[in-house]
């Protein structure tokens, strides 16, 4: 009956949406991109892939949980060699990523949580087992897998403070769909205990630590060389992941940290890629010299960088390695209320990292480089002061970045967990009852 409601409910909102649904398909690219699919018609590659194959569906829903699974991915093709690995998303910049790093043929949009949508799929793909990254629960989708006993394992679960209320509100709901999950493997402690208060049963939820501490920058980008090329004698400050209002914050303080280092420059990337054009049009109104990386595409010499010049980072899946060439590394989503991002690109490379108060969405991450002094939380009023620190005081940055690195190696280890978890959750679907 709950799933009865929940799909009425559903519906209702779609009809009523549909007005706004149609006008910003007319104006918006990316609300277009993927429809047929999100819908339900199924590619004719998938089909293709899935005939005849034993298929393990794994989904990741945008470029952060792509990004945190791209290891495990390397490592399931290798474990499930018999089988056939499809991977859905659900953003299009995930999309993107995806198929850059997965290859086209296998990556698709993950189907609305419609009736019909989620029915064709499983139909067509006929999955042994659905994985879902961190909590991607939708109640059509995984009624779907129970009712045909496909096993479902979450892995690098976790329950955001954020979402927490709001779990803990539709607990009702949730209850009896997450008893049925055979496998969940938490990021910590904290986020076993909620799952397990939500519904999912304690003897399946194991804490298997955090996928993105196996996830390393495999090779330099072309962003890395390029700048590693027409850089010569520049430090960077590399600013990722950032949101509006926290660009005008670091150009604020841009003029004090040029006086405090003179052969600087600053590499910004926002988090969202419709921001770019936006964030564009700020540091041209600002004055500042800068240059955008999509401009750099076709180009057979790149001009020098010039020390003040900030290049704003304007792809997708770059930004990883390019942190290894910071001097320091600003988190972006942290100097506003948003839960921050992953500090954990740049610990690998052994840099100083400054962060924002608001980190609720990496607090167990924060947390433990904060224990090790591996990482400086600032607000907005002391944010340029903290960098000039870190800037001129070289030794200081350095023992605090290969304390960060130090961080990152310790907690190493959850992809071979989640391998071995998984390989014994096929196994034991496959012996008889």
């Amino acid at each position: 009956m709950i799933l009865f409601f929940y799909n009425i409910a559903l519906l209702a909102a779609l009809v009523a949406g549909v007005p706004w649904w149609l006008w910003r398909m007319a104006t918006t690219e990316k609300y277009r991109d993927g429809l047929r699919e999100r819908l339900g018609r199924v590619p004719e590659r998938l089909r293709d892939a899935a005939s005849g194959s034993r298929v393990i569906w794994l989904h990741a829903v945008s470029v952060g949980e792509v990004l945190a699974v791209s290891r495990l991915v390397s490592e399931l093709d290798q474990a499930f060699a018999g089988y056939t690995l499809l991977i859905s998303t659900t953003t299009r910049t995930g999309q993107n990523l995806a198929r850059e790093r997965f290859g086209a043929a296998r990556v698709f949009y993950c189907p609305l949580d419609l009736p019909w949508a989620v029915r064709a799929y499983l139909n067509a793909l006929r999955p042994r087992l659905l994985i879902l990254a961190e909590t991607e629960f939708w109640p059509n989708l995984l009624t779907g897998c129970f009712r045909r006993g496909i096993p479902v394992a979450v892995v690098n679960a976790r329950i955001s403070d954020r979402s927490w209320p709001r779990y803990q509100a539709l607990k009702s709901l949730w209850m009896p769909i997450l008893a049925k999950i055979s496998r969940v493997l938490a990021q910590t402690d904290l986020d076993a205990h909620r799952l397990q208060a939500i519904g999912c049963l304690p003897e399946r939820v194991s804490v298997s630590g955090n996928l993105k501490f196996d996830v390393r920058a495999a090779q330099e980008s072309a962003a890395v060389r390029i700048l590693k090329a027409s850089a010569a004698g520049l430090r960077f400050l590399v600013v990722g992941s950032t949101l509006d209002g926290e660009e005008a914050a670091l150009l604020a303080a841009w003029p004090r940290l040029l006086e405090a280092d003179p052969q600087l420059a600053m590499v910004l990337a926002p988090r969202h890629p419709e921001r770019f054009g936006a964030v564009a049009e700020m540091l041209q109104k600002s004055g500042n010299l800068f240059t955008r990386r999509s401009g750099w595409e076709g180009k057979r010499e790149i001009l020098p960088l010039r020390a003040g010049e900030i290049v704003l980072l304007d792809t997708i899946g770059e930004l990883a390695s390019v942190y290894s060439l910071a001097s320091v590394a600003m988190i972006g989503g942290s100097l506003v209320p948003s839960g921050g991002h992953n500090p954990l690109e740049p610990a690998q490379f052994g840099v100083a990292i400054v962060m924002g108060p608001h980190y609720t969405n990496f607090r167990a991450i924060v947390d433990d480089l904060r224990v090790h002094e591996a990482i400086r939380i600032v607000t907005k009023d002391d944010l340029a002061s903290s960098l000039i620190n870190l800037l001129t005081e070289r030794a200081l940055a350095g023992a605090m970045g290969e304390r960060a690195r130090q961080v990152f190696d310790h907690q190493a280890g959850a992809t071979a967990r989640t391998v071995q978890a998984l390989q014994e959750l096929l196994a034991g679907e496959a012996q008889p009852a």
